[in-house]
């Protein structure tokens, strides 16, 4: 039996819908399922969560609801009881705190978390790239530029750092990144 071009077309337009009813369904559930961990800890109350992973859990599905306000305080908790969390989890909550000031344009306060994050994980380059774009808005231009290179030297092929690096440089004329080299001057 031989298949006509209708025919034909009629599979392929089958096929690629069903693909796509796959990827709707399955972010419909990750949707369903943020939704319900987000009335469950508001259920719970900010007030009953005591442990800094809690905290920060509710805090990122705050943000990914743009509740940046409410994340603000749900990671200020966070940080009040995160003295026994390993370094990687203090420097994650103070990212994620920074994140929530910069969305609010609360540059300054966002700084100085990510320089928290960065003092407990030094090489943690999410967050020195959000420190350099914070002081990209705040129009401290060289700031970040050194900060980006920070990151470059630590991730060379961070995709981030490159391209806010050379928008720098064409803003400011610095000198392109060609990693450490030492020329003997």
């Amino acid at each position: 039996m031989e298949i006509s071009s209708f025919q034909s077309y009629l599979i392929i337009l089958f096929v690629v819908l069903i693909i796509i009813s796959i990827f709707v369904f399955r972010q419909f559930l990750k949707t369903r399922s943020e939704e319900l961990n987000l009335v469950k800890f508001e259920q719970k109350g900010l007030d009953s969560l005591n442990k800094a992973t809690e905290l920060y859990e509710f805090g990122s599905i705050q943000i990914k609801k743009r509740l940046y306000a409410e994340a603000t305080k749900t990671f200020l908790k966070a940080v009040e009881n995160y003295e026994n969390e390993p370094d990687e989890a203090k420097a994650i909550i103070n990212n994620a705190l920074g994140f929530s000031y910069a969305a609010q344009n609360e540059f300054k306060k966002a700084i100085k978390h990510y320089n928290s994050a960065i003092k407990s994980l030094p090489e943690y380059p999410i967050a020195l790239n959000n420190l350099a774009s914070a002081q990209q808005r705040l129009l401290e231009y060289d700031l970040a530029y050194a900060t980006y290179q920070k990151v470059l030297v630590i991730d060379p092929k961070n995709k981030t750092a490159i391209k806010k690096s050379k928008e720098l440089e064409k803003r400011n004329n610095y000198k392109p990144y060609k990693g450490i080299k030492d020329k003997g001057f």
